[in-house]
């Protein structure tokens, strides 16, 4: 097929909001543009940003929803319905199972076009657990299961969850998010990067991603006293901002530095040793990837994606959710072993490399796009 497919990728938000599915949506549109896909964005409009835009090429339309959140819900489909009336893509990829996929349903079934969807996390606080709580679950669960061409699966985890709702098997596609391995890569000289950053020397650990409360900071912050006491010289960078900052900022302790947002993450990965991921529920974190990537040791707790790409005692290691004992030990056990973290970060960026690259995710969605439309 040589001639350019047009994708209308429907999200939540998008950047300047910035989330693991905008992420993956902007670095992925060049890739995709490579391979003659061209996608347009339809987003929520939020205080302060522009009805439409054009960001790094791409077209971002900014639908205005205002009133309660059943009416915002409404509005916005209603008015997404008449965007993609006009922009007539060739398929309507959406991101999240419940409002995104809503909207893309309704265009399926008035325009026709193959639909994608991306199931953006699961377990207890993911897309398949709220659709179980609505009253109308299995009719919205019956509906998904019929009218969805193509589900992008990012975790086995959430392959596991579309299997349970009864999603066919040849609609379920392997695509995990994936990572820029040329960019995201080990750094030369760590010790002059981290006098540039004004890290002290001694294990560097790090977390990178939003502050929000699934992320379970609190709890990492509350092993890092015991952690500190043990390792005097250690620090913990904090990269990123998020709902729970100002209440994580008062319980930190010293050897704790909270960065803020950054626009670029990459030098605080190559500065540190470890990196963290304590949440209690992810998709495929994002964050995660690009810190294998970049060959650091990771400890991640059992959720979403971690335990695919992580193999506890060869890329890395594995924790149980919320046991802070667990968290403590991982980490302790590398701060005293550089020998296993360099092991461990090799593997992972090995890994990286050979499964979770950003082409190989580009060329994954490419395929799916072709398959469906051949079979229209």
């Amino acid at each position: 097929m040589n001639h350019i497919i047009h994708v209308a990728m429907i999200l939540q938000s998008y950047y300047p909001r910035i989330g693991g599915a905008e992420r993956q949506v902007a670095l992925l549109a060049p890739l995709l543009h490579e391979r003659n896909v061209d996608i347009t964005v339809i987003t929520r409009h939020y205080p302060g940003l522009l009805t439409f835009e054009h960001i790094n090429g791409v077209p971002v339309h900014r639908v205005p929803c205002p009133g309660p959140k059943a009416v915002a819900a409404l509005i916005f489909s209603l008015r997404a319905l008449l965007l993609l009336n006009r922009i007539k893509p060739d398929i309507i990829h959406a991101h999240e199972l419940l409002s995104p996929t809503t909207t893309a349903i309704m265009a399926k079934t008035i325009f026709g076009q193959p639909l994608v969807v991306k199931t953006l996390r699961g377990g207890k606080l993911g897309d398949i657990a709220k659709i179980k709580k609505r009253s109308n679950a299995q009719l919205w669960i019956n509906t998904i299961c019929n009218k969805v061409d193509a589900f992008a699966v990012i975790s086995k985890e959430i392959d596991g969850e579309l299997s349970d709702i009864g999603v066919d098997a040849k609609k379920r596609h392997k695509i995990p998010n994936g990572v820029d391995t040329t960019l995201f890569c080990p750094a030369r000289l760590q010790e002059e990067l981290r006098h540039s950053l004004q890290i002290a020397s001694g294990p560097v650990l790090v977390f990178s991603g939003r502050l929000d409360p699934e992320k379970r900071i609190d709890m990492l912050l509350s092993a890092w006293k015991d952690i500190r006491t043990t390792l005097p010289g250690a620090t913990l960078l904090l990269v990123g901002d998020g709902s729970d900052s100002e209440k994580l900022k008062k319980l930190a302790t010293p050897g704790v530095i909270f960065t803020g947002r950054v626009d670029d993450v990459l030098p605080y990965l190559q500065a540190a040793d470890i990196f963290i991921l304590p949440s209690e529920t992810e998709g495929l974190s994002n964050s995660l990837l690009e810190a294998m990537s970049t060959g650091l040791a990771v400890i991640s707790t059992n959720v979403g994606g971690s335990s695919d790409v992580v193999v506890d005692g060869e890329t890395g290691k594995i924790i149980p959710i919320n046991d802070i004992h667990a968290l403590k030990q991982a980490i302790l056990s590398l701060c005293a072993d550089p020998v296993e973290r360099k092991r461990l970060g090799q593997h992972a960026r090995e890994k990286i490399i050979h499964e979770y690259s950003l082409a190989q995710t580009a060329t994954r969605l490419n395929t799916l796009y072709i398959k469906l439309l051949e079979e229209k």
